[in-house]
């Protein structure tokens, strides 16, 4: 499927430095391909704008001179098929031919109807030193590491002269590469109040693009959507023959752009963003993984993140995938680190934080998750913003209460609602609460036990509120306490009238609080 969304795309720009080898050899792991497919491939890609050259797999000249050809292309990516033959050369110990069967594919020679020996003398191979180099080989490759020595040096020093004649450019290069942000000033992005999240994210997308340049934002058909048109209203989306822009519109194809951004990421020089509703992140899985386990800095935008995208239905409202996405949390790379870092902020302060965490995070990949619907902002004593970067710990109390009765835990939208819930059960129970946004536990848990212990104290009992599964904050509450979530998928209505009907709101609040308590 990768291959598919890449080819479109590929065409579609004139990637003419894209070059694509594709073995022609009709097996598959457990069957011929002719069982699964009928397709006519070099007729697709030419389709898609790829200029197609198919050739003698096995023979050398023919795949020097298509990749001479392809390098030379200056219009279109080029697509080298080479028809091969499964396990050329196979012989069973008879001498019978074996070449082409499926079996070939996944097993080693001897472990088929293959002889191991026998194909090696087939070959003109040392039965006794099979690993011996062919003679001709051996006089091939005599001088080609010389050679290759000698371009490898040339190159070198058209490197190094235009870093000399370029200076500038070399340092700004060099800071790219070396993933270097430039100084950046979230507090300085202004919001309105009670903005959905995807809005915040959107100014916060919008001070980016005037302000980091080795930066490509993506989306799947979705950027009036999911907001990312804050970043594309200040440049334009890359083209054929034109890639001044920094946008590149991937078309409804969620995986192939989380694959394209991991590329990016690899290369290395300019940081990936990609962007979809959040229960589409089900179709990028696969990639989001490859990011963990390769430890790259992709950045995840996820907007319309729980049951109140309203009237699109269950089939678009996310409930699981929290849960989904915060396993990975718990998943540590191979460098010892949890392999993902998902932020689910609680107002639009808390998006500018958490947009700044995952610019300044360039070790893991991170996930936003954003609201559709309009927050209210959380009180601040002082400057909001700076209250807010208390996130960068993973939690952090927003509403403290002297020796509270109970300690009530969210993320995201939650948290406002907790809040009301809060004021209920002071002015009518006279129980204080003290208030807790975290938005990313995986953050939280790589703090200090007293750090912990200090925002979530064990010894007081504790709910919890959240719009996915109640396994979200489960951990968090503990055994001492009560999660209030959702254990099943959503329904077509308002965003308000779903709140109302399935109990998210300050009233139901003061409602389970009361009874925990008792």
């Amino acid at each position: 499927e990768i291959s598919q969304g890449a080819g479109r795309i590929a065409g579609h720009l004139g990637l003419n430095n894209f070059i694509m080898f594709y073995d022609a050899n009709d097996v598959q792991l457990s069957t011929m391909t002719d069982e699964v497919t009928s397709e006519d491939t070099a007729k697709k890609y030419e389709a898609w704008g790829w200029k197609v050259v198919t050739i003698d797999g096995h023979n050398h000249d023919e795949i020097r001179k298509a990749l001479k050809d392809a390098n030379n292309e200056q219009e279109k990516p080029t697509l080298i098929i080479g028809k091969t033959i499964m396990g050329k050369g196979c012989v069973t110990e008879t001498g019978a031919n074996w070449e082409g069967h499926c079996e070939l594919h996944g097993q080693p020679i001897g472990h088929t109807g293959a002889d191991f020996n026998a194909t090696l003398k087939n070959l003109g191979a040392d039965v006794n030193d099979p690993f011996a180099k062919y003679a001709d080989v051996e006089a091939f490759y005599a001088t080609l590491l010389e050679n290759k020595k000698a371009a490898a040096a040339a190159k070198k020093a058209e490197i190094s002269k235009w870093r000399s004649d370029n200076p500038e450019l070399a340092e700004k290069l060099d800071g790219f590469l070396a993933g270097k942000l430039p100084a950046l000033n979230f507090e300085s992005i202004v919001n309105k109040p009670g903005l959905a999240t995807r809005a915040a994210s959107a100014n916060v997308l919008g001070y980016l693009a005037q302000n980091v340049e080795n930066m490509i934002v993506s989306s799947a058909d979705l950027s009036n959507s999911d907001k990312t048109d804050g970043f594309l209203k200040n440049t334009h989306a890359l083209k054929k023959n034109d890639f001044s822009g920094a946008f590149l519109q991937a078309g409804v194809a969620e995986l192939t752009m989380a694959a394209i951004a991991n590329g990016i990421a690899l290369h290395g020089g300019v940081i990936p963003v990609v962007a979809t509703f959040f229960v589409f992140s089900d179709y990028m899985k696969p990639a989001i993984r490859m990011s963990a386990i390769q430890e790259l800095p992709v950045k995840y935008v996820w907007t319309h993140d729980a049951f109140r995208v309203g009237e699109d239905g269950p089939t678009h409202q996310p409930i699981e995938q929290e849960a989904q996405i915060r396993l990975l949390e718990k998943l540590k790379n191979h460098s010892g680190d949890p392999c993902f870092m998902a932020l689910r902020p609680a107002d639009s302060a808390e998006t500018n934080v958490a947009w700044k965490m995952a610019m300044e995070n360039d070790k893991t990949p991170t996930g936003l998750i954003l609201s559709r619907q309009g927050i209210k902002d959380l009180p601040a004593a002082t400057s909001r913003y700076k209250e807010a970067l208390a996130a960068e710990k993973g939690g952090y109390t927003v509403i403290e209460a002297e020796n509270p009765a109970v300690v009530l835990i969210a993320n995201g939208s939650e948290v406002a609602t907790l809040i009301e819930g809060a004021q209920l059960l002071q002015e009518r129970a006279n129980i204080k609460a003290k208030v807790v946004s975290v938005p990313s536990e995986g953050i939280f848990r790589l703090q200090s036990k007293a750090y912990q212990e200090s925002i979530i104290p064990s010894n007081k009992p504790a709910f919890g509120l959240t719009a996915g599964l109640p396994v979200n904050l489960e951990g968090l509450v503990g055994n001492n306490g009560k999660v209030f979530g959702l254990d099943h998928f959503g329904y077509s209505a308002p965003a308000t009238v779903l709140d109302e009907k399935f109990g998210f709101t300050g009233e139901n609040v003061f409602n389970q609080v009361t009874e925990l308590l008792k």
